[in-house]
């Protein structure tokens, strides 16, 4: 955002021709910050690449190797096209920050929502599904009219979205309290049929058995 004094908000991968598009983009501008919501590389691995190819500093969270500039929470980011500020939102990852765009009442989501659909992967961590749902009722009490995804498109109704990733994983959650009153005894794998259902793709099983296993972490937590 901004045109003069510009924020690349997660930057992407670390691809040569990706970066190259980017430095040609950024090529007029008079002052670059790179920000990054969180550490996973299609969102950052382009930032060290860029940084050093632009000569810009790379903001975000400091727990993260390629960050300059570390960011709070409340931390703010000045553009010419209004400021960015920091809001700690953990939970589909422990560092992630969104970042709140006051003067459009709009606020980039990173990957704690998607332009599509009603759930995104929270299972990284122990602890991550009582941060995620801390995060959405925090976001809730910010003043946007819009939301930005880093996947998908632009969400225009940010209240109807938050009410649908909140009611996902609440049934989730409720649906892995039933498994294991029901089977108290089996193993993560052996429930996941009667959380997912037995048509789970191949492909999806190991993802859907560690948030799985994040959301027994938070049923074990709040018993």
């Amino acid at each position: 955002m901004g045109s003069e004094r510009v924020a690349i908000i997660d930057p992407g991968p670390d691809v040569e021709d990706h970066v190259r598009a980017l430095v040609v983009e950024l090529g007029t501008a008079l002052e670059v910050r790179i920000v990054v919501t969180h550490g996973h590389s299609d969102h950052s691995g382009a930032a060290r690449r860029l940084s050093d190819a632009l000569g810009a500093a790379v903001y975000g969270p400091g727990s993260l190797s390629m960050v300059d500039v570390p960011l709070a929470d409340g931390d703010r980011l000045p553009t010419d096209a209004g400021d960015l500020v920091a809001v700690h939102t953990p939970g589909h990852a422990a560092e992630h920050l969104c970042f709140h765009w006051p003067d459009r009442r709009a606020l980039f989501v990173g990957d704690v929502m998607l332009g599509t659909g009603d759930t995104t992967y929270v299972a990284s961590y122990s602890g991550c599904v009582a941060d995620y749902l801390d995060s959405l009722q925090r976001m809730r009490t910010l003043d946007v009219d819009v939301l930005y995804p880093a996947h998908g498109p632009p969400i225009l109704d940010p209240g109807d979205a938050f009410d649908r990733y909140e009611a996902h994983r609440l049934a989730r959650i409720r649906q892995a309290r039933e498994a294991l009153a029901a089977m108290p005894e089996a193993s993560v794998e052996e429930l996941l049929d009667y959380v997912y259902g037995p048509t789970l793709a191949i492909g999806m099983r190991v993802p859907a058995a560690r948030s799985l296993s994040a959301l027994m972490d938070y049923i074990n937590g709040t018993s």
